[in-house]
């Protein structure tokens, strides 16, 4: 039954990597604790640390700016804090800048407090404000330390690249931090830290085919140091501490491997993305509902996996359940707002009238994607539409 169906959620959660798979089991087999000094405790620490030099390279950093965590929420928590060292002396962020789209982990602010968070405002197609963000930099107080500014690479409902390279630049010239969330970049896009020129970058391990409850925070040089969010042991050189899950980060390390040789297949997934919207065009075109069809983000630049789109007058909710029902997993928008039946803040952000809003759902596709897959979404979508507008009064 499970083999009939189709999943196409990939980024609320992707499928787990054949390599990645074996590795851990491989790895569940063995016995110790990475910090211990004998054979099996050395054993172990040489799998964790194989699997920070992937991690390394999958971003373009030494291994030793990689911190293990348990998601990429936990390494936000960790990242987003007033205090920040370099070079051992304290070099304080005063503010917290977000984009009014993040994912609600960078929403909330981490370790600042409310009064010291503010949030960057989106245009209709989810790009960041640049004149707002300016505005808001040059009216900042130095006194109170540095700006901070968090922003996401890719957006997770939309799809939509913000241009972080850009952002950095305005920073930069107002001497503050930048936190780059790449969890939806990362094994999509090339992602290098060095090329985006930002301090930290948020990864997690399920995002790319490999197991959850694991996750990264990467910094861009050993001179940032960040106090620890979790005390006790000096594991992950005192920044987080416990004992690592070494059995899911050697599926993480194997799975930014994996990722990153098989990227340009991965790329070419915008051909089948471009498709289907091609098809939804024409499904809707056909049933008289092509007034009412919506995409989101499509004029800007997108991640290629990524496709959220709305048929006004129908409610998304109703339209995953019959998805659902018909053997494919789609989504009505960030897992992490799972059952919680509300505009999204994305959206709402972009702009987007309500009704719409109502309506959105998004397909994510995922390494292991294929056309067969696609063909079922659309063919479950000529009959879902069929079927509402029969049932809708709207129609």
């Amino acid at each position: 039954m499970a083999n009939s169906r189709v999943y196409l959620d990939h980024n609320a959660s992707s499928s787990l990597r054949e390599g990645a798979r074996q590795a851990m089991i491989e790895t569940l087999s063995l016995c110790g604790n990475p910090s211990s000094v004998h054979k099996d405790g050395r054993f172990l620490r040489f799998l964790l640390e194989k699997a920070r030099a992937q991690i390394g390279a999958f971003v373009g950093v030494d291994a030793d700016n990689v911190i293990f965590t348990s998601s990429a929420t936990e390494a936000a928590n960790l990242a987003l804090t007033p205090d920040v060292y370099k070079d051992g002396d304290p070099c304080p962020a005063g503010h917290l800048y977000v984009l009014e789209s993040e994912h609600p982990c960078v929403l909330a602010g981490g370790r600042f407090l409310p009064q010291n968070i503010s949030t960057i405002p989106v245009n209709e197609n989810g790009i960041i404000d640049h004149e707002a963000l300016e505005t808001l930099l040059k009216c900042h107080d130095h006194n109170r330390g540095l700006a901070y500014v968090a922003v996401q690479l890719v957006n997770s409902e939309t799809g939509v690249i913000q241009p972080v390279s850009k952002i950095v630049r305005s920073v930069r010239l107002h001497g503050g931090y930048v936190l780059c969330d790449a969890v939806q970049a990362a094994g999509k896009m090339p992602v290098c830290i060095q090329e985006l020129g930002v301090d930290f970058l948020l990864l997690s391990g399920h995002k790319i085919g490999g197991p959850h409850g694991v996750g990264a925070l990467v910094s861009a040089n050993a001179m940032l140091h960040l106090p620890s969010a979790i005390k006790g042991g000096g594991q992950e050189r005192t920044r987080r501490a416990g004992t690592e899950n070494v059995v899911a980060i050697v599926g993480f390390g194997n799975a930014a491997q994996e990722a990153s040789e098989q990227l340009n297949n991965f790329v070419k997934l915008s051909t089948l993305r471009d498709s289907i919207e091609n098809h939804l065009t024409s499904i809707c075109q056909s049933n008289g509902l092509i007034d009412r069809l919506v995409f989101f983000g499509q004029e800007v630049s997108r991640v290629g996996n990524t496709l959220a789109f709305s048929v006004r007058g129908l409610n998304a909710e109703t339209s995953v359940i019959a998805f659902d029902l018909d053997g494919v997993s789609i989504s009505s928008g960030s897992a992490c707002s799972s059952g919680k039946v509300g505009r999204s803040h994305v959206l709402a952000a972009m702009g987007i009238d309500e009704e719409s809003s109502k309506g959105a759902m998004r397909v994510s596709l995922g390494w292991n994607s294929t056309q067969s897959d696609a063909e079922k979404f659309l063919n479950s979508f000529k009959r879902i539409t069929k079927r509402l507008r029969k049932r809708s009064g709207d129609y």
